[in-house]
Parts: C-alpha cells; sequence; structure tokens
C-alpha cells in the first residue's frame, strides 16, 4: 500500500513542500554550512585570481578549466573562476553563488611572464650586490676611505722614491702626509726623544717600496744611478788596488737587496746575484733590472730551486763562486751575503780588515754538538711539510757512510769571508768534490761544509784541527743575535723575533756598530726603517772621512799646518 502523500501548500510547489517538510534545525545548520562554504570559496578565487595575474601554473590550469567547460564543485576549486550559467553538472545554489571572473588572453600571460624576471626578488638582491660591490671599489681606488676612517697614519721608508714618478706613483695622493725628520747622530747616541719618534713611526703603517717598484725605479738605468747618486761613491787608491767579491744568495725583498747593493758598491769590486727561482716574476725582474744597470753586478749563470736546509742553498752559492773565478776583476777575497743582512763597516774598513787576514779565512768552525752530529750521520730525503717552506730535508732510519777520505767533520755558519786561493782550492780538488757530493743527503749542509774544508790539513788559509773552536762572536763575519743567548751574551733585541733571530731595532745601532763585526742579519725596513735608512748614513759617512783621511789632500792640509807652526 503507498503511502500518503501530503497536498501541496497553496500557492507552492512540490520542491517548496519537500523543503517544509525537512526538520527546523537541520535547516537551519544546512544555511550556517552553506555561508561558510561559500566564503571560502571567494577567498580561493581571490586568490587564483592573483596567480592567474602573476602566470602561475595555478592560473594556467584554471584557464585549462573554464575553456574545456568542466563541471562540478571540483573544478571550480581548481580553475580560475566558474561560468553562472552552463558550466554543467554543478548544484544550483553552487551555481547561483558564483562570481564571474574574467580571464587573461593567452598573450597577455605570455606578456606578464616576461616581465616577472624583472620584479623577482634574487635577481633584485643580485643587482643591488653587484651595484654595491662596484661603489666600495671605486670608493677605494680613490682612497675615499682615508677620510672617513683616519688610520694609524702613514710613514714612508723612503719618501722622496715613494711619491716619485720614478715609481709606479701609487702614493702620490699621501704627498703631503707628515714625515719624521729623523737625526741619526741623535739615534747613535741614543737620545730618547730621537729613540721614542722610531718607536712612534713602529706603530704607524709602514710604506716600503715594492719590488714593481724597483722594477720601475731600475728601468731607466741612467736615471736610476744619478737618482741614487752612485757616481758621488769615493774610492781611495787602497781600495781599488783591492777589490772584494761578493755572492749574494737572494729571493724576496729586492728594495732591501737594492739597499744592501748600494751600500756595498764600489766599482772596482764584483757583485753576483743567485735568486731562487721560486721567487716572485717581479723580484726577478728587479734582480735583472739591477744587473744591467752596471758593468761589474751580473746574474749567476746557473739558477737553482733553492729548498731549506738542502744542497741547494750551497749549489747556488758555488754557482756563484764558480762565475766570480771565471771573471776578469782579480779579486782578492770573497764574501757570501743574503738579502736581510747589512754591512756595519765601509768598503775602506773592509779593505782594511782583509789585508790583516793575510791570506787566512774567516767564518765559525766549532766541533759539533750531539744534535747537530745527527744532521749528517743519518740519510735525509727532501719532502713536503705542511708549514712555511713548503719542502725540506727530513730524517730517516739509514744511517750514513762516514765521509770520504777520513775528514773530521766541523759545524759552522753558511756564511764566510774566504781568500781567493781557498775558492780556486774548492773547485778543483778531488778531496772538496767528494766531501760536496757526500754532503748531499744531509741536512742544511752549507753549515758544514765550509767549516769543515777549512780544518783539512793543507788548505790555503787552513785552521788546524787542534785549534779551539772559532765561534760566531769571535768571527767577525756576521753577527746574528739569538734570543735564547740575550741577556747572557748580548743585550735584548729592540726590535722583533723571526724565528729566534732578532730583527734589530733603532734603539741598537750603536751597539751594532761598535761590536766588531762586518756584517750583521737581520734587517727589515717594515720592522724598523730607522735602523736601516741610519746604518746606512752612518757608513757613507765614515766611507767619505775615510778616503778624505787617507787622500794627498790631507797629508798636504796636515803638511801645510805643521809647517805654519
Amino acid at each position: 500500500m503507498a503511502p500518503q502523500q501530503l497536498p501541496p501548500p497553496p500557492g507552492g510547489s512540490a520542491i517548496g513542500a519537500n523543503l517544509e517538510a525537512r526538520p527546523r534545525r537541520r535547516t537551519l545548520g544546512g544555511r550556517r554550512r552553506r555561508k561558510k562554504k561559500k566564503k571560502k570559496k571567494t577567498k580561493k578565487k581571490k586568490k587564483k585570481r592573483g596567480r592567474q595575474l602573476r602566470g602561475s601554473a595555478g592560473a594556467r590550469r584554471g584557464r585549462g578549466a573554464v575553456l574545456r567547460g568542466g563541471g562540478g564543485a571540483g573544478t571550480a576549486r581548481q580553475g580560475a573562476a566558474l561560468v553562472a550559467a552552463g558550466g554543467g553538472g554543478g548544484e544550483g545554489e553552487e551555481q547561483e553563488g558564483s562570481v564571474l571572473v574574467p580571464v587573461p588572453a593567452a598573450g597577455e600571460l605570455r606578456m606578464k611572464r616576461r616581465k616577472c624576471p624583472s620584479k623577482c626578488p634574487a635577481r633584485r638582491k643580485i643587482l643591488i650586490l653587484c651595484v654595491t660591490g662596484w661603489l666600495i671599489a671605486l670608493l677605494k681606488l680613490l682612497h675615499v676611505e682615508r677620510h672617513f676612517f683616519p688610520s694609524k697614519g702613514i710613514y714612508f721608508v723612503e719618501h722622496f722614491l715613494s711619491t716619485s714618478p720614478y715609481v709606479r706613483n701609487r702614493y702620490s695622493y699621501l704627498r703631503n702626509e707628515f714625515q719624521y725628520e729623523i737625526n741619526c747622530s741623535s739615534i747613535y747616541e741614543q737620545d730618547p726623544h730621537e729613540i721614542g719618534k722610531s718607536l712612534e713611526i713602529r706603530r704607524k703603517e709602514i710604506i716600503d717600496l715594492a719590488d714593481e717598484d724597483v722594477v720601475a725605479m731600475t728601468s731607466d738605468c741612467h736615471v736610476y744611478r744619478s737618482l741614487r747618486k752612485y757616481h758621488l761613491k769615493p774610492v781611495s787608491p787602497e781600495e781599488e788596488s783591492f777589490p772584494i767579491a761578493y755572492s749574494l744568495v737572494v729571493h724576496k725583498d729586492a728594495v732591501m737587496v737594492e739597499r744592501l747593493i748600494h751600500s756595498l758598491y764600489s766599482h772596482q769590486n764584483i757583485y753576483c746575484i743567485h735568486y731562487d727561482q721560486k721567487a716572485a716574476k717581479s723580484f726577478k725582474s728587479a734582480m735583472n733590472n739591477l744587473a744591467k744597470c752596471f758593468h761589474n753586478i751580473f746574474i749567476a749563470s746557473k739558477l737553482e730551486i733553492v729548498d731549506y736546509a738542502h744542497i741547494s742553498r750551497l749549489q747556488a752559492d758555488f754557482n756563484c763562486l764558480s762565475d766570480l773565478m771565471d771573471s776578469s776583476v782579480p779579486w782578492k777575497y770573497v764574501i757570501n751575503l743574503c738579502g736581510q743582512d747589512f754591512p756595519l763597516r765601509s768598503n775602506f774598513e773592509l779593505v782594511a780588515e782583509l789585508k790583516k787576514l793575510g791570506g787566512g779565512n774567516m767564518l765559525e768552525t766549532i766541533k759539533p754538538s750531539s744534535s747537530k752530529r745527527e744532521r749528517f750521520t743519518y740519510h735525509y730525503e727532501l719532502m713536503k711539510v705542511p708549514y712555511e717552506y713548503m719542502q725540506m730535508p727530513v730524517k730517516t732510519n739509514i744511517s750514513k757512510n762516514p765521509p770520504p777520505h777520513n775528514i773530521e767533520v766541523f759545524a759552522g755558519s753558511a756564511y764566510f769571508v774566504l781568500s781567493r786561493a781557498f775558492i780556486q782550492y774548492t773547485l778543483e780538488s778531488p778531496l772538496a768534490k767528494d766531501f760536496f757530493e757526500w754532503s748531499r743527503d744531509t741536512y742544511s749542509p752549507d753549515e758544514h761544509f765550509w767549516a769543515t774544508l777549512v780544518r783539512v790539513p793543507g788548505v790555503p788559509g787552513e785552521v788546524p784541527r787542534s785549534a779551539q773552536d772559532i765561534t760566531d762572536l769571535q768571527s767577525k763575519t756576521r753577527l746574528v743575535k739569538w734570543n735564547y743567548l740575550e741577556d747572557h751574551l748580548y743585550p735584548p733585541c729592540t726590535g722583533t723575533h723571526l724565528r729566534s733571530v732578532c730583527i734589530y731595532g733603532a734603539a741598537e745601532l750603536r751597539w751594532l756598530l761598535n761590536y766588531g763585526h762586518w756584517f750583521a742579519n737581520k734587517f727589515d725596513s717594515k720592522v724598523d726603517p730607522v735602523l736601516v735608512k741610519c746604518l746606512a748614513e752612518k757608513l757613507a759617512k765614515q766611507q767619505k772621512e775615510w778616503v778624505y783621511l787617507s787622500s794627498d789632500k790631507y797629508f798636504l792640509h796636515i803638511n801645510s799646518m805643521n809647517a805654519s807652526l
């Protein structure tokens, strides 16, 4: 039996009757849900519209949905907009609540995609960084930072050269920088005020000539020689008849090598420069230019790659000594130095001291301690090391054979003052050649080769094996101040230390000149430029005075004064 159907209400329809038949509570709940859904859809549509305008993937999918005419609530959620009429398949309420949203054309979307990169935040950041970097570089080039961030001050080691057109003119913007007037006589007398000036200078930013500046300065030899006043260096007849040879093994700081040669230079002497093959290109160019400017300065015919404490250091000296022996200059003695050495005696005084040797040699030679003995009783191999020297000889467990010809090994220094006859013996003697070959796999062979060879019976200028040790303080060749001997054998270092060796300060000027040695190590213009300046000045003054005192003018002046009495 069919259920009885209620008659429709007056003026209503079948749908209205069904709605009225539903419970009141359920109808109100449905309305609330529909309102919430409508709000959510409106929000989603706004988001979709924004994505469409930015050319996002969501906008493209929405446009495809509209073009396909797909319907349903699902399609409305994925697309950019619903078409109110003819959408197909949606509920009546959803269709009535839909909003018609205009869809951009395909060309308009492509145009917006092209504009996107300029609005991209990542690219904008990269552009800002590039512009900022370019501005910083420009300001640095113009040295603007010195006006806004004043530094601790500048000191030019050689102000005239540093701001002259003879160098690269990098420092022209600092021409008016305040320069200290240093009185070297007061430094020598240890005047507290002048010593205080030198300490103030050391606290400043010390600017010295770079290797490239030395290259530029020596590119025109005539200008360079005039600039450094080589033509005004006085020479006595005694010096003319007693030329000295120099072997300089160098690898860095072209300006310090230039100052060393300038202080040593005398036209009758001869100078061989051996630079390390590993040295910077600009340093090599500076040395080559320097050699081209003088008839008596030359680069060694064979150049080594010099490694610390290796046979290559001794070989570098051998190369220079061989070239010096082949030269036409009849030199009497040879002295070897490095780039951080500096003379403590004028050329006139050196000649007088060398004449006193009477054909003998001057160098350190002592009986080796047990630790130094290990340097030549074991085989060493050149290996890479993870610090400053890159590679150096490393001890192995392999014991060496005894030295050839029953030679007794002595220890000493790599630096020497040796006679021409001794050098000739070294280069020609089979004993010396065998000992050189035996020393190849030892540690720092240059520190025992010369000290041992000078003790061999019968060599020119022999030091007998039975003779007492000649220490580095007894040998006047080279003064080195070790930090562990300060306050015991000599006063404390007033500069700084590098690998236990003092880099001298200005307060040591008097001590250096009066101690009695002929040369000293180490000097560095970036540590104390005042000391280097004052040493060069004092040596030039001493040379001038000694040459005048030995001249005929002086004796004529003395004779005229005696006659007037």
